[in-house]
């Protein structure tokens, strides 16, 4: 008994310093073990460097994106105010072009019933003057 006993206290010591060997740690790093941690430092100061200049370029690409976009309401702003307009005055000149049009009706109709007197009394001498000619030959 005394025998498992010290076999139980053996296994329990080595137990106990194998887990506190575990626990702090080893000092002792092998070199290639060191070499890929150290490229794999650099590798995380590289890739960190890359995110933040990315992040630099991201941000500014946002800025430029919100200026456009500012850019291209306010266009779009204008367009549809020019639009308006433009619809405005090609309402106006379809009214100004009536008006037109209904006065000069008006005064075709003004100079066709002074004008068809006018004609008449210069067709009637040309009349007369055919026979006159038709006669002459004679």
């Amino acid at each position: 008994m005394t025998r498992i006993v010290m076999v139980r206290n053996l296994v329990a010591v080595a137990a106990i310093s194998i887990v506190s060997v575990g626990l702090s740690g080893c000092d002792y790093w092998p070199p290639a073990l060191q070499t890929e941690i150290e490229q794999l430092r650099s590798e995380l100061q590289s890739v960190t460097a890359e995110k933040t200049q990315l992040q630099n370029q991201f941000a500014s690409f946002t800025k430029v994106k919100d200026d456009l976009q500012a850019q291209v309401d306010s266009l779009s702003r204008a367009n549809r105010d020019k639009s308006i307009m433009i619809d405005g005055l090609q309402n106006s000149l379809a009214a100004a072009q009536q008006r037109l049009a209904k006065s000069a009706k008006v005064a075709t109709s003004k100079a066709g019933a002074v004008k068809p007197s006018a004609k008449a009394k210069q067709k009637t001498p040309a009349k007369k003057k055919a026979p006159a000619k038709a006669t002459g030959t004679h």
